[in-house]
């Protein structure tokens, strides 16, 4: 691809401008996109100007410009997130009903929890929890979850870095956030009070994939001081596993034992 003065390509500068759009700026003028991506205004008409005529992105009324369908059509054809939101979406429904609150489900990327799915409901307290939403690993239950079943390495190398403290329960001490992922290893969820927002607690536990390794964690989002995790984790426990074989894992239950074995 054709390089800019800068050195940037242009496969760069067009994930610049689609970045540029979220949740606050979901249409805006030409300007304005070159602005918030940080592009030169003429650079960003051109950009603009193609990706229009590709359906990528799509003209308002008033002139403005937002993401068009075809790059979500062209996103989700052969997104692994798809497969594991559809085998997801009804056991999370299963959990909303029971619980009440928000439910998410969200995988590890880079050093933040990606959240693909979200229900919620009008009874839902706090939570900053977004579909396409993105918030700090060491900041989730859901990330603590992924982070505590992730290689080694990655651990290693996450903990080995300043982290920034939100709420006066998040943890940030290497030795500390070690100890609590060898428990949520251990007994197979967490449950964390007000780690990024005083008001909430979030409860996760893991999703598998058929090869068994954790592939995303599902959780729901409680008002602080209303866990309640002898009644929420078997909840959260019983869909992560119907989402889990759903997406081929045959695990078996620690410390299950089968009583029919075959037999009546």
């Amino acid at each position: 691809m054709a390089n800019s003065p800068s050195g940037e390509s242009v496969i760069s500068r067009v994930v610049r401008l689609v970045e540029a759009f979220d949740d606050g700026h979901r249409t805006m003028s030409v300007a304005a996109l070159s602005r918030r991506s940080g592009l030169p205004v003429t650079t960003t008409y051109r950009l603009v100007d193609e990706l229009l005529a590709e359906g990528l992105l799509e003209r308002e009324a008033n002139a403005d410009v937002r993401i068009g369908t075809k790059l979500w059509e062209l996103a989700s054809r052969s997104s692994r997130m798809m497969g594991l939101r559809e085998a997801a979406l009804p056991f999370m429904e299963d959990v909303q009903s029971v619980v009440q609150h928000s439910t998410t489900l969200g995988i590890l990327d880079s050093d933040e929890v990606l959240y693909i799915e979200r229900i919620g409901s009008r009874e839902s307290m706090v939570d900053i929890t977004k579909v396409a939403g993105r918030l700090p690993v060491h900041g989730t239950s859901s990330g603590l979850v992924l982070l505590a079943h992730s290689p080694a390495a990655y651990q290693e190398l996450f903990l080995s870095r300043p982290l920034q403290k939100f709420t006066d329960s998040t943890l940030t001490e290497s030795s500390e956030l070690r100890r609590h992922l060898a428990q949520i290893r251990q007994q197979g969820f967490a449950v964390m009070p007000g780690i990024i927002v005083p008001e909430s607690s979030g409860i996760a536990v893991p999703v598998h994939g058929p090869s068994n390794a954790v592939i995303a964690a599902l959780s729901v989002v409680v008002p602080r001081n209303e866990e309640d995790a002898s009644s929420r984790v078997p909840v959260l426990m019983a869909a992560a596993r119907g989402i889990s074989r759903s997406l081929g894992w045959r695990g078996e239950l620690k410390g299950a034992l089968r009583q029919s074995n075959g037999r009546i």
